[in-house]
């Protein structure tokens, strides 16, 4: 759809207008989710079935196919939603598609098969709302995903788009950061800093020109919610920037975002242009008098360019290592000048509370936690995707209501937030409210949204070593503290799983690890002791038995277990013997339960553990 420059809100009403006018809100859309998760899956080939289905039996006037972002429910990919009707198929494969359009789109019939199975109640669940993983959530920024075609802005502004820009820049730019201030916003990039604050101190600081930047550096190992925004909604950040931007007096703006991200850099660039030929970004924006434009930076993939500092200095073609923060960047930031940052997600909330308001948003989450937060909900759950949640619920809702609890019968154990750099929180605190102070206090953090949830199966010794190994290597090695710090407590994590700890060892991780909080430059180094303190804390009994009886409770850490065959629970299926790599495993079938495991033979792998249905094969 070509379209001029839009030159007022009059306008961008009609045009608003002309594209409802276009569009029968009874018309069937096939919304298909087909960000990089649904790829992965599959959903490219499913979409191009539906594409070859439609135009064989000459739908194409009757059914418009929507091609959009993550829809959230990254467990269930490939999926879709069939609307008006909201029903919701999962699991799809190429095979189906003529099926679907046979039966539901032609004929109005459901097709059971591919409905959601309700674990719990052995129901089949039609519409998408009411499938237990989206009941909870309170998608506010992430839900327009499923609304819009990324690639097609008349999409966005069908639902609102650009509305909260020129309402913004018919304001006093002073009264847009008051109404950001009220509203209670904090960065959800992981330091919560108050936006309206940081908005504030940036207008207020000597120096021209001044930047506003988009901070899509998203590193986080389990953390994809940017990356989900980006590919799926990009006008919506975008739309936050040029707000920001008026707001703080800024004329340039950059989006730094990842190249291991080639779809988001995809969509923000067609999104950037497409704004540039409508008019919301270049002169004269809205025939108001601003002028503001946007500009992509790629960066290199290292992780520590998450941190503001060295974000900028990648930028300026510098080594990617931070800066001590006696100089705030809102006052000298990139190329010197001041520069306010703020991530994707934060971005996306600023356009919602101009539109709705402040007193809207804080009706929304805690006290100290205004609004809702996306979190990549992973690892030992049954439900794994993205979630957008209100601040305040509880971990519990999360993981057994949304989550859909631990697969396989297994027992929580722990929950790991804010990624690397987070704590693990115990079953004791599953009651314990989602919000920035209230995860602070108890050793972990918000940071950009990672949940990673973990079974009785996991060794907290040894998530803290990864976590630990995995900032060692992303460390710019700047500053003593972390280079040769983080370095220290990952020899000594490494020596107590394989079976070298000793006494004090303990003590001197907690040494150690006020150093580092105290000492080093940036939030990498000030966090890495996050994952060690908390473990310590809550599993001081794992560390414990790894040191005195040299024993790994969880059965992960291979140096300090054995495996066994119960001749209690053997049958003498010899299904174990197939799969040993090594031939580890004698004996005769049916024979007596006399099969055994040569020690010395055993490589630790774990398959015959992994393929005894009977569950003969322990671990001691």
């Amino acid at each position: 759809m070509s379209h001029g420059k839009i030159r007022s809100k009059s306008e961008l009403e009609a045009l608003k207008g002309s594209i409802l006018q276009k569009r029968d809100p009874e018309k069937t859309v096939i919304a298909i989710s087909v960000g990089t998760c649904g790829r992965a899956r599959g959903a490219y080939e499913v979409l191009a079935a539906f594409k070859e289905e439609i135009e064989k039996r000459k739908l194409s006037d009757e059914v418009c196919l929507r091609e959009t972002g993550c829809h959230g429910f990254c467990e269930m990919e490939p999926l879709i939603v069939i609307y008006p009707k909201g029903i919701f198929y999962q699991k799809l494969k190429p095979e189906d598609v003529p099926e679907i359009v046979s039966e539901t789109i032609i004929k109005g019939n459901i097709v059971d098969r591919l409905l959601y199975l309700n674990p719990q109640t052995g129901e089949r669940i039609i519409c998408e709302e009411e499938v237990p993983f989206y009941k909870k959530q309170q998608r506010l920024i992430f839900g327009n995903n499923r609304k819009v075609d990324p690639a097609k802005l008349e999409d966005y502004i069908a639902i609102g788009g650009y509305f909260a820009l020129a309402k913004a820049l018919s304001i006093p730019s002073t009264e847009i950061i008051e109404e950001i201030k009220k509203s209670g916003l904090r960065g959800r990039g992981g330091g919560g800093f108050p936006t309206g604050v940081k908005w504030e101190s940036c207008r207020n600081a000597e120096g021209e020109p001044k930047y506003v930047l988009c901070n899509a550096d998203e590193g986080d190992p389990g953390a994809y919610m940017d990356r989900a925004l980006l590919e799926g909604n990009p006008h919506s950040i975008i739309e936050g920037v040029i707000i920001g931007a008026y707001a703080i007096g800024s004329h340039q703006g950059f989006v730094y975002v990842r190249n291991e991200y080639p779809l988001a850099l995809k969509n923000v660039g067609i999104a950037i242009e497409q704004a540039r030929e409508y008019g919301f970004l270049g002169e004269d924006i809205l025939g108001t008098g601003f002028d503001f434009d946007i500009i992509i930076n790629r960066g290199g993939g290292a992780f520590v360019c998450g941190e503001s500092t060295a974000l900028m200095a990648s930028m300026e073609g510098k080594i990617g290592e931070p800066r001590a923060k006696y100089i705030h960047t809102v006052e000298s930031g990139l190329w010197e000048k001041p520069s306010n940052l703020n991530n994707v997600e934060t971005w996306a909330n600023v356009p919602l509370i101009i539109d709705k308001g402040a007193d809207w948003y804080t009706k929304i989450g805690t006290k100290g936690s205004k609004g809702t937060k996306i979190f990549s909900l992973v690892g030992k759950v049954n439900n794994t995707g993205l979630v957008e949640v209100p601040m305040g619920i509880t971990l519990r809702e999360v993981v057994y209501e949304i989550g859909g609890g631990i697969p396989n019968g297994k027992r929580y154990k722990a929950v790991q937030t804010g990624g690397p750099s987070g704590g693990c929180i115990p079953e004791s605190l599953l009651n314990l409210q989602v919000g920035f102070d209230e995860l602070t206090k108890v050793g972990s953090m918000m940071g950009s949204g990672g949940m990673i949830v973990m079974d009785e199966e996991t060794c907290m010794v040894d998530i803290a070593r990864y976590f630990l190994s995995f900032l060692r290597g992303e460390s710019c090695g700047k500053c003593v503290p972390c280079r040769e710090g983080i370095k220290r407590m990952l020899e000594i994590l490494t020596d107590i799983t394989e079976g070298r700890g000793k006494d004090g060892d303990i003590e001197l991780l907690e040494e150690l690890s006020e150093v580092l909080r105290d000492a080093s430059l940036c939030a990498l180094g000030t966090t890495a002791p996050n994952p060690i303190l908390s473990t310590i804390e809550y599993f001081r009994d794992e560390y414990e038995a790894h040191i005195e009886d040299k024993r790994c409770p969880a059965g992960v850490c291979k140096e300090l277990i054995h495996y066994f065959i119960s001749v209690e629970k053997c049958t003498g299926c010899d299904r174990c013997v197939g799969y040993c790599p090594e031939g580890a495993i004698t004996g005769e079938k049916r024979k007596g339960n006399t099969y055994s495991i040569d020690q010395s033979k055993c490589i630790k792998c774990g398959v015959c553990r992994d393929v005894c249905k009977l569950g003969a094969v322990i671990i001691k």
